[in-house]
């Protein structure tokens, strides 16, 4: 049975959990961060475009995770602010490239020009390599009151998630897949979990990680991030078939117009939403045995499964 939107709002409400206020508060502690983590200085051009994108708004889904699993696991969230940065900063420069003509050639994101319709490819280009690396350094600088071990384990996650093992991996594919007619659904979920999934486990399980959690812990949290963040895709395909440009902040459309292998492409739209809610409910059964303390991760698989951007 597929839930409602209307039945996981009644959902979340019994629980007496209010994500609307938790992801605000969130929010803007996590926007506070990244607007003091980057201050403009020379060369200015560079410094503009990334805080450009990096404070250009959006759901900052992924930062929010890290701190969530952190605080899940007995730590601070002071021990997980950088680590909660630099996944925006991350996933900030992956949306910059992805926009670029000889990528993706998008026009908009989250309802704003995209980087090189402002700053030329060629800023964009360089102000998404800067964040990049920035990303690392603000981790290994800024991080305080973590175990060393840990703290080298997070920043090899990081490394792997946006290299050709996660990240450029799935992006490769991705092109490669484009206007062609025999993409298998097992292609295309290997896109996913690479393109998408990767950096939400990552971000899912590195605020685990800072705070000290046992191996168990982390294996169910990767289910559970795995389940989401392949969920959170389908939802995407779907929404870019339902949704307007307005809703998204984003031209909708794209995947058809590029010929892109997608659910709804492969299953239909019924299908791919059965299929997404099915692993919203196997990400929430991971978290069973941490009961209440883990209603916030449990309300977050819920909203990715009945946004409408």
């Amino acid at each position: 049975m597929v839930m409602t939107g209307e039945d996981r709002v009644t959902h979340t409400e019994a629980s007496n959990f209010e994500l609307a206020s938790y992801l605000k508060e969130k929010k803007q502690l996590v926007e506070a961060a990244l607007d003091q983590s980057l201050p403009i200085t020379r060369p200015e051009k560079v410094y503009e475009a990334m805080r450009y994108s990096l404070l250009a708004g959006g759901k900052r889904l992924r930062p929010i995770l890290c701190l969530t699993t952190c605080e899940l696991m007995g730590g601070t969230v002071e021990m997980s602010v950088p680590t909660a940065c630099a996944l925006e900063m991350i996933h900030t420069m992956s949306l910059i490239h992805d926009d670029l003509p000889a990528m993706d050639n998008d026009d908009y994101r989250r309802g704003k020009l995209t980087n090189h319709k402002v700053y030329g490819e060629d800023i964009a280009i360089l102000a998404g390599d800067a964040l990049l690396s920035y990303a690392f350094e603000y981790v290994a600088t800024q991080t305080r009151n973590v175990d060393y071990p840990n703290l080298i384990d997070v920043i090899a996650r990081l490394g792997r998630t946006v290299g050709a093992a996660g990240l450029v991996g799935g992006q490769v594919l991705d092109l490669e897949s484009e206007g062609r007619s025999d993409v298998t659904v097992d292609t295309l979920k290997f896109i996913h979990i690479h393109k998408t999934g990767a950096l939400l486990e990552t971000s899912v399980v590195s605020g685990a990680i800072l705070a000290g959690a046992k191996p168990e812990d982390i294996q169910r949290l990767s289910r559970y991030a795995q389940n989401i963040g392949l969920a959170f895709q389908i939802i995407d395909d779907i929404l870019d078939v339902t949704a307007s440009s307005e809703d998204l902040g984003k031209t909708a459309g794209k995947d058809q117009l590029a010929q892109k292998a997608t659910y709804p492409s492969l299953w239909g739209l019924e299908e791919s939403q059965k299929q997404a809610q099915a692993l919203i409910d196997d990400a929430i059964a991971q978290l069973s045995p941490y009961g209440q303390a883990a209603q916030p991760l449990e309300a977050i698989a819920q909203f990715i499964v009945a946004r409408k951007n």
